[in-house]
C-alpha cells in the first residue's frame, strides 16, 4: 500500500477538501464524509491535489501512510460516484421489497423479516423481488449494509438457497440420500462381481 500512497490523490470538480485537527472531510454531490487520521501521518492539499506523508520507515508508520491514503480515496470516490453491493434471494417463493424505510424478506421463515434501511443507504429490489441493490456514499457503510443482510439468510449448502452476493460461489454438499445412493449402488454392484 505504501508504494501507491507515494501517489497524489486527485481532487474533482466539485469536490471540497478540508483538514481539521487530524480529520479530513471530504464535501461532494452525494454527501459529507469526515474521518479521523493518526498523528504519524501528514496529509497537505496543495494544487487540487492530496498528498499522504508518513513521519518515518518504520513499518507500522509504512501501513499507516496506506491506510490513510485508501481512507481518502474512497471517502473522493464515495462523495462523488458513490459504492454499490448487489444481492441475490435465491429459493421457491424467496422474495423482497422496499416498504418505506424498511427491506422486507420473505425467505422461509414463519414470518417477514423486516431490516431497517440505514441512513446514508439506499436500497432497492427488482421487479422479480430477488436482486437487492445496496448504495451509499460510505464505502464502509455500504458493506457493512450488505453483510447484515446476507446474514439474515446465509446460503445453506445443501440446496444453496439463501441471500448471497451476485457472483458469489456457494460449494454444495451431497445430501445424505444422494451419499447413501452411491454406497449402495457401489456395494451392489461388488456382489455382483463376485457372482
Amino acid at each position: 500500500m505504501s508504494r501507491l500512497a507515494k501517489k497524489p490523490i486527485i481532487i474533482p470538480e466539485k469536490t471540497k477538501f478540508e483538514i481539521k485537527d487530524h480529520y479530513f472531510i471530504v464535501t461532494g454531490p452525494l454527501g459529507i464524509l469526515k474521518e479521523k487520521y493518526v498523528d504519524n501521518i501528514e496529509v497537505k492539499t496543495e494544487d487540487g491535489k492530496v498528498f499522504v506523508n508518513r513521519s518515518s520507515d518504520k513499518r507500522l508508520d509504512r501501513m499507516s501512510q496506506g491506510l490513510v491514503w485508501s481512507l481518502i480515496r474512497n471517502a473522493i470516490a464515495g462523495v462523488t460516484k458513490g459504492f454499490n453491493k448487489s444481492l441475490e434471494i435465491r429459493g421457491i417463493g424467496y422474495n423482497g421489497q422496499v416498504i418505506g424505510q424498511e427491506l422486507v424478506l420473505r425467505i422461509g421463515f414463519s414470518h417477514l423479516v423486516k431490516f431497517k434501511i440505514p441512513e446514508g443507504i439506499k436500497i432497492t429490489v427488482d421487479s422479480k423481488g430477488i436482486i437487492i441493490s445496496v448504495s451509499g456514499f460510505d464505502k464502509q457503510l455500504v458493506g457493512e449494509t450488505s453483510a447484515k443482510i446476507r446474514r439474515i439468510k446465509p446460503p445453506e449448502p445443501y440446496k444453496g438457497t439463501g441471500i448471497r452476493y451476485v457472483g458469489e460461489y456457494v460449494a454444495k454438499k451431497a445430501g445424505k440420500t444422494a451419499v447413501g445412493v452411491g454406497a449402495g449402488a457401489g456395494a451392489g454392484g461388488g456382489g455382483g462381481a463376485k457372482k
